[in-house]
């Protein structure tokens, strides 16, 4: 009965009922929260939050548990995001590469001009510019980098559930894919 179906073929979500956004919602505040209380938030038997969240582990909803780190307060004060492009046919051993890296944090394969996109840190600039230039840059599976320093990290969400994002209305687009964004039609452009 607590039973999440698992998904489809293809990339389709598991369908989930609102106890289970429930349950999300209570663990992206606090990912070490007991049963029990976790039980008592959404309003549920502590035996019924137990098979649940093993069922959303089971299915891949849940995918694991984690501390959330200040990178920064641990010496880590400098964080860039490097985009790069990657030659044709060359995928695995870039990706190999970069798994083996302890400073990227995260690789995320995109669209756009460059094909992946690393979250990087290091302890200074000087570390930071070996570990761009000397190690990625330097990789021969990559064609071409670009680097922008972070300068401050407004606020990261541990994940976003489908409810979180509003129903907001359907924009027409004049073309393809695009370098920027308008905000205000009427606005005045600058050259």
């Amino acid at each position: 009965m607590n039973e999440i179906p698992p998904p489809a073929s293809g990339r389709s979500a598991p369908v989930i009922d609102e106890i289970a956004y429930d349950i999300l919602r209570v663990l992206r505040r606090n990912g070490r929260i007991s049963i029990a209380a976790l039980a008592t938030e959404v309003g549920i038997s502590r035996a019924s939050a137990y098979s649940r969240v093993e069922a959303m582990t089971r299915a891949g909803i849940i995918t694991g548990f984690t501390a959330q780190v200040d990178t920064s307060r641990l010496g880590l004060g400098v964080s860039a995001l490097v985009f790069c492009t990657i030659q044709p046919q060359s995928w695995s051993p870039f990706l190999q590469a970069i798994s083996e890296l302890p400073d990227v944090e995260s690789a995320r394969v995109m669209t756009g001009e460059h094909d992946i996109m690393l979250v990087v840190h290091s302890t200074d600039v000087e570390a930071m510019q070996s570990l761009v230039i000397g190690t990625i840059a330097a990789l021969p599976e990559v064609t071409k980098i670009e680097t922008v320093i972070v300068l401050s990290e407004v606020f990261r969400r541990p994940y976003v559930l489908p409810d979180d994002i509003p129903q907001r209305a359907s924009m027409s687009v004049d073309s393809g894919l695009m370098r920027f964004t308008r905000t205000d039609q009427g606005r005045p452009h600058r050259v």
